[in-house]
């Protein structure tokens, strides 16, 4: 239990639905949590989300509700954006969602969600249940746009000195991150766990953190910002592999330059060789490469992984050519060596002995150089929420859970996350992915179990919400909660990405 609670707690009372008073010292025991805090008057609980204020349970964080403009006398004004004139008509639910954002959670399982809200949109009468749920079985996918080897595959990742999560398979252009998951929160210590929790709930609301890698690179990443690595903040992601470089800018280097390689970690381009140089009829210039050749043009593994040209270990790129064959090769022949990105470019002419000798890059080569560089998109951070919603849940919506899974399987039923689109995962169970950036700010917090709380939202028709035997005698329709919860609430413009969280069209 916290020393003290927040400032000023405005949010909403929740002390008939998860308080209860323990003697005569206004101690009120909270069970919206299995950590049953008992709080003292004037402190908050262990999650920092309830306080007890004047003896009653008061969710410390406001209720969300997201909000889309509407045309007033040719102006586009958000609703509620006046709301001490509002008129008391009806709301529907093209103007005002609900989130889970604030709401409160369904813990313990027995208990109907904190809010089932009923709408009308585009004339269907529509349900929607709103609560933050406890996930433990969560974890965090990061994907950061850079060539460089940041770490082995599967190699531990590091909080202040504990391991929360791995590297995993890299793509396109980009590492990848795996981070949290249930063995992390509480397979290990309880350090690990907490601090896996931080890590987690941090880079979920958009925070920046700081994370190491063994036999790797130190990193500081933040949701929709560019990641440093090692102390430097990457700019560019590749444009392609070396092989796909060369495919987009042959015919741009044919007649500037005899010979083009275009270094990579995966696959490294050689233009003469290559299919594309091939179609330009560009004659061979007995180029001799390190590593492994794959297809005419393509060679693997021309140095170890690193953070040197186009994510090798490499500085000098001529340590990857082992020799030109006197026999095709000739005095004079004019070599390009360029990255994946462009931000390294080397221009060589072989001497009388056939060895490359370092001049500057003429303007033509400069030029499609600088062009790589502008084909390659900001490197950025991105940070995917992705849990499991468990019983508790589904115990929320209806009395038979299964039924809301088959539902949402059926797309009778659209998951979403604080307003958000949610990606839902085939197979058993509601897996859900959503993309952070999407949500509104300091959606997540946690419980010390420890665990996150992430706000969670299913929609659905009224008569479909019946038929799987949901929770129809807590309804409330949305006038009655934007009259009630206008002054604590926190309004949020719809993100203009987003689609609205109550258009069937879209699940």
């Amino acid at each position: 239990m916290k020393d003290e609670q927040k400032s000023a707690p405005q949010g909403i009372d929740r002390t008939e639905m998860f308080g209860a008073r323990e003697g005569d010292e206004g101690i009120i025991r909270c069970d919206a949590c299995p950590v049953l805090c008992r709080i003292r008057p004037g402190r908050s609980g262990a999650c920092d989300r309830y306080a007890n204020v004047d003896g009653r349970l008061i969710r410390t964080d406001p209720l969300v509700m997201a909000q889309r403009t509407r045309d007033v006398g040719g102006e586009m004004v958000p609703f509620l954006a006046n709301e001490p004139n509002w008129d008391g008509n009806p709301i529907t639910g093209s103007d005002v969602f609900v989130t889970g954002i604030g709401s409160g959670t369904t813990y313990p399982d027995y208990k109907p969600a904190p809010f089932i809200v009923s709408s009308d949109y585009e004339g269907v009468d529509t349900v929607t249940v709103v609560t933050e749920g406890i996930f433990s079985y969560c974890g965090v996918k990061v994907k950061i746009d850079t060539d460089r080897h940041i770490g082995s595959e599967t190699a531990a990742v590091r909080s202040k000195g504990e391991h929360v999560g791995h590297v995993t398979t890299a793509e396109y252009g980009s590492q990848m991150l795996s981070l949290g998951g249930v063995n992390h929160l509480t397979g290990g210590t309880k350090k690990e766990g907490n601090i896996t929790c931080g890590v987690m709930k941090a880079l979920c609301n958009k925070q920046p953190v700081e994370l190491t890698i063994d036999d790797g690179s130190n990193l500081v990443v933040q949701a929709g910002k560019a990641p440093v690595i090692d102390g430097i903040v990457e700019q560019r992601m590749r444009v392609g592999c070396g092989s796909a470089t060369i495919g987009i800018f042959a015919q741009q280097w044919h007649g500037e330059a005899d010979e083009v390689v275009v270094v990579d970690d995966h696959i490294t381009g050689v233009l003469s060789e290559h299919q594309a140089g091939k179609v330009l009829h560009m004659p061979s210039t007995g180029i001799r490469m390190r590593g492994r050749r794959s297809t005419p043009g393509r060679y693997f593994q021309v140095a170890e992984p690193g953070s040197g040209w186009g994510g090798t270990d490499i500085k000098d790129p001529l340590e990857i050519i082992e020799g030109f064959d006197e026999k095709v090769a000739w005095p004079g022949m004019r070599l390009l060596m360029t990255s994946t990105t462009g931000e390294d470019a080397l221009y060589c002419i072989l001497d009388d002995d056939l060895n490359p000798a370092e001049e500057d890059i003429p303007h033509p080569l400069q030029v499609v150089v600088e062009r790589i560089g502008e084909n390659c998109e900001p490197s950025l951070s991105t940070v995917l929420f992705m849990g499991g919603a468990g019983g508790s849940l589904r115990a929320g919506v209806t009395e038979n859970p299964v039924h809301l899974t088959r539902s949402v399987r059926n797309r009778l039923t659209r998951v979403t996350m604080g307003g958000a689109p949610v990606y839902v995962w085939p197979g058993g169970g509601i897996t859900t992915m959503v993309d952070v950036l999407k949500m509104p700010d300091d959606s997540f917090g946690h419980i010390p179990t420890p665990a996150i709380v992430a706000p969670i939202e299913f929609t659905l028709a009224r008569n479909d919400y019946a038929e799987l035997g949901g929770h129809a005698g807590h309804i409330t329709s949305l006038t009655d909660v934007v009259e009630e919860f206008m002054d604590v609430a926190r309004r949020e413009s719809s993100h203009p990405d987003n689609p609205w969280p109550l258009d069937r069209r879209t699940v």
